[in-house]
């Protein structure tokens, strides 16, 4: 099947998500077609199955915003019409989904349709989405789509609760490669990081309030009190300067490493012996179960998609967010015993397990197939 892929192309959880699946179903003999203003970070390479379109905005002196939707459905329909594309992926409702059925439109008007998928990852609808100025067309965008998918039951829900959708929203969750995490590497060596005595913590994120950076430095602080540790925070924002800052108020600077944007998580993470997500808001937690396939223990908050990936006394522990104290309590129990410490890695192993790309991509495949038939029966009729 011939398939374009709209997604962001930054290191964000849903831009992660679409390249990955791009790539997969390219190995499985689809020909993918990403559509986007820059080539995605984790697409490497370009092939016979792989093809990246960037989509250029003029600039006028007319428009004080460049119209980015605009420019995006241009070039869908003109990637569309000359590579034959049978089927549309969009990543994000705004402004992906809504300049898709722009494309379809003007598509129709040459007896050309195309039907659209349209998978929802989390601040397009929590966020962006349910903003007064964008609801409406957010709420077109979705009901407007063939299909509709969301990462996890709870954006699913949310999306109802905050939308008037009368379409189906199947929950396909992200996922991960575990073919990338089995050879292990040969360099990954603690001392490169930490003290041979020292337990290594690790923060990975795009360092946005939504992240609770500051209960990230406050639990590292409560832990190393009671046992040697480093903390390693991973990821560029508008927060790290502000970390920085309580690092130096708290003393703790020599025990903290600042490492900014890196596209060798795994290589980080194989360090690690527990991982930080105590977000207020998570759709789903990617960079948990990145973590957890790397046989990281996870302590986080309890918000959002994470319980359905992080399962509570198994593979790490869920607390309310905010509550600084009880994620240093729970840290500290998985750290300061060394059979405890290897059952959570072990658990955390097996169910990222579960998420694996081969128990995800077919999900997807099937979805594929039904939007095409489904589609193509109701042009017909």
């Amino acid at each position: 099947m011939k398939i374009a892929i709209v997604c962001y192309p930054t290191f964000g959880g849903s831009g992660v998500v679409a390249t990955e699946l791009g790539i997969a179903l390219a190995n499985r003999g689809h020909e993918i077609h990403f559509v986007t203003y820059r080539q995605p970070v984790r697409l490497e390479l370009l092939g016979n199955n792989i093809h990246f379109h960037e989509v250029h905005v003029p600039e006028y002196p007319l428009f004080h915003y460049q119209p980015y939707e605009l420019a995006l459905s241009s070039k869908l329909v003109d990637t569309i019409k000359l590579h034959e594309i049978e089927l549309l992926h969009v990543h994000y409702a705004i402004p992906h989904a809504y300049a898709g059925y722009m494309a379809k439109k003007i598509l129709e008007e040459e007896g050309i349709h195309v039907p659209m998928i349209t998978t929802l990852h989390g601040t397009d609808i929590t966020l962006v989405g349910n903003h007064p100025f964008y609801k409406p067309a957010v709420t077109f965008s979705i009901n407007k789509s063939e299909v509709v998918t969301s990462v996890s039951a709870d954006l699913r829900q949310k999306t109802l609760d905050f939308f008037e959708i009368d379409k189906e929203i199947e929950v396909i969750p992200n996922f991960i490669d575990k073919r990338k995490y089995s050879a292990g590497f040969t360099d990954c060596q603690r001392s490169l990081m930490a003290g041979e005595d020292e337990k290594i913590i690790t923060h990975i994120s795009n360092f946005r309030k939504v992240k609770h950076i500051p209960d990230v430095i406050k639990v590292f602080y409560g832990i190393q009190k009671e046992i040697p540790a480093k903390l390693i925070m991973v990821g560029e924002g508008p927060e790290k300067e502000k970390a920085e800052l309580l690092c130096d108020e708290l003393g703790i600077n020599s025990k903290v490493v600042f490492l900014g944007q890196s596209s060798e998580i795994d290589r980080i993470l194989c360090f690690s012996d527990l991982f930080l997500l105590p977000s207020k808001s998570e759709s789903f937690g990617l960079a948990a179960l990145e973590a957890m396939i790397n046989k990281v223990a996870v302590i986080s908050s309890n918000t959002g998609g994470i319980p359905e990936v992080n399962i509570h006394g198994v593979t790490g522990f869920l607390s309310d967010v905010g509550d600084v104290d009880d994620m240093v309590k729970n840290s500290l129990h998985i750290l300061k015993d060394p059979k405890t410490l290897e059952t959570f890695k072990e658990n955390a192993y097996k169910e990222a397990l579960k998420f694996d790309l081969q128990n995800v991509m077919p999900l997807y495949e099937e979805l594929y197939e039904k939007a095409f038939k489904e589609h193509y029966k109701s042009v017909i009729h």
